[in-house]
């Protein structure tokens, strides 16, 4: 995909406790590439993040097609540990990396990915509390603020939401995606 322009970009939060900066650095990446931004969630009433942002998810986590995105990306956040052992973010995860789209994931987050069997042998980072979950996983833990192992984006924290977003992009626009 060369160019995210009208390209839909998932974006899962959790139910509370999303981390405000890990959703709306990433979006604005997004949304200045040209492309459209879904937000999905365990329910669709408002949720709020750790800092207090309000967000109405447009579609609940059962009910996505990952088919309908080009891009998957889980938020991090103390809130985002509710998927840690969620089979509906672990499809979605497999579902999207299996087809070669961009699979990001920020914080706490990436033990998502983990869990979901995707980063086993893969150079990855998260928030350094979660870094034992991710290494008992397979994952090759770096510690970096972002990093891209093939079509896997892993991100530290709030402090690389900003990269975490640019990097998505540059593999959303790069023609082997």
């Amino acid at each position: 995909m060369a160019d995210p322009t009208g390209q839909s970009v998932l974006m899962l939060l959790a139910s509370k406790d999303f981390r405000d900066e890990e959703y709306i650095q990433p979006r604005q990446e997004f949304e200045q590439a040209g492309a459209r931004v879904t937000v999905a969630s365990s329910t669709t009433r408002e949720v709020t993040g750790m800092l207090g942002m309000k967000v109405t998810p447009d579609v609940l986590l059962d009910d996505v097609d990952p088919g309908q995105f080009a891009a998957v990306v889980f938020v991090g956040g103390l809130g985002s540990t509710e998927y840690f052992h969620c089979p509906a973010a672990h499809r979605l995860a497999q579902s999207a990396a299996s087809t070669g789209k961009p699979v990001g994931a920020i914080c706490f987050a990436p033990v998502i990915l983990a869990n979901a069997g995707l980063l086993d042998g893969k150079a990855a980072t998260c928030y350094p509390s979660q870094a034992a979950n991710l290494k008992k996983k397979g994952a090759r833990y770096t510690g970096k603020l972002v990093e891209r192992d093939g079509n896997l984006v892993t991100g530290d924290g709030a402090l690389a939401a900003q990269q975490f977003g640019k990097t998505l992009v540059e593999l959303m626009t790069s023609p082997d995606t």
